[in-house]
């Protein structure tokens, strides 16, 4: 009886591992843009997911294509060029506001790790005014972020400043010594401390807006429905590596996968913990509450990024739920 228990298990088992790689061989594909050339650091996930075997786990056949920013991989999303994309928030309300694009949100990071830095001593934000301020595009993320921000610095316009559009490396340019001003990441602060340049603060979106929200997975309406179930199991594959993420003792696998972001794994180790810190993915929800969305389309209508005309995307027409659910019980 024992020996027929142990083959039935043992059998079991083995039907699940085919079953998984059945299910992977035959789901369709599903490409993933990701913002930044080297890879931004939120997006870590997504290569957490892929080396620890996370995609193939959920039978998700997912291909992982880097873009030189967020705003970029949305657009490509519309265009159908990739399936889904993680993208900064606030551009894409205001895109899919002013243009009335077909894009849905499915998955999010809630909290932003924006800083705006600076190499010089004695500054505060109203000293930003005139200066060279480092992004990653005229209206990309960074570019949002600096507006964002500077509502809590009295007077102060991103008019005020010049923006210069170096993607995500405006480390180096600081370390150089070429840029004394920039809006930063969390990892990008260990970057340039790393190589011994100190950084000041001067503002941070957690304190001048702390109802913000950073990035979203969004895929468009149509290409959802004919490819959910690869959608979902491509979700299930993050929901598990952002667990993974949270767990201290995977911290040097994370550490070593992070260096796809171009720092060293040290860097990438003690940026961890910062991110770590603020709950920078989301792993116990959706990572969409709703009054941060709203929050968000309420002062991209403010502040001008959506058109005077437009109205500003409701949470119901923006946000699709029911796909981390599908995924998250699929986890469980």
């Amino acid at each position: 009886m024992l020996r027929r228990t142990l083959l039935l298990t043992a059998g079991a088992a083995v039907l699940a591992v085919s079953l998984a790689g059945a299910a992977s061989a035959q789901a369709p594909k599903v490409t993933v843009a990701i913002p930044g050339i080297p890879p931004i650091y939120s997006v870590t996930i997504m290569y957490v997911a892929e080396k620890q075997g996370f995609f193939k786990k959920y039978g998700a056949n997912a291909e992982i294509r880097p873009f030189d920013n967020g705003t970029a991989a949305a657009r490509a999303v519309v265009a159908g060029d990739v399936d889904l994309a993680w993208s900064p928030t606030p551009p894409v309300i205001s895109q899919v506001s002013n243009a009335d694009v077909p894009l849905v949100a499915i998955y999010g990071m809630p909290n932003p790790d924006w800083v705006i830095g600076t190499t010089e001593t004695g500054k505060t934000c109203k000293d930003i005014v005139g200066q060279d301020v480092g992004v990653d595009s005229v209206g990309g993320a960074r570019s949002v972020a600096l507006r964002s921000m500077l509502t809590g610095c009295q007077g102060v316009k991103i008019e005020d400043t010049k923006q210069v559009a170096l993607g995500s490396g405006a480390g180096p340019a600081m370390i150089a010594g070429r840029l004394k001003y920039a809006v930063l990441h969390l990892d990008d602060l260990a970057a340039i401390e790393a190589q011994g340049q100190k950084l000041n603060i001067l503002l941070a979106m957690k304190n001048t807006n702390p109802t913000s929200h950073y990035l979203v997975l969004v895929a468009r309406k149509d290409n959802l429905a004919a490819k959910r179930d690869a959608i979902v199991r491509t979700v299930a594959a993050m929901i598990e590596a952002a667990r993974f993420m949270e767990d201290p003792k995977n911290a040097d696998t994370v550490a070593e996968i992070a260096t796809i972001t171009g720092n060293s794994k040290a860097v990438a180790k003690a940026a961890l913990v910062e991110f770590l810190k603020i709950d920078f993915w989301a792993q116990k929800d959706d990572g969409m509450p709703k009054a941060k969305i709203e929050a968000v389309s309420a002062l991209m209508k403010r502040i001008g990024n959506i058109k005077p005309d437009k109205e500003a995307v409701s949470y119901d027409k923006f946000v699709d739920t029911s796909i981390w659910k599908d995924a998250n019980a699929m986890v469980k």
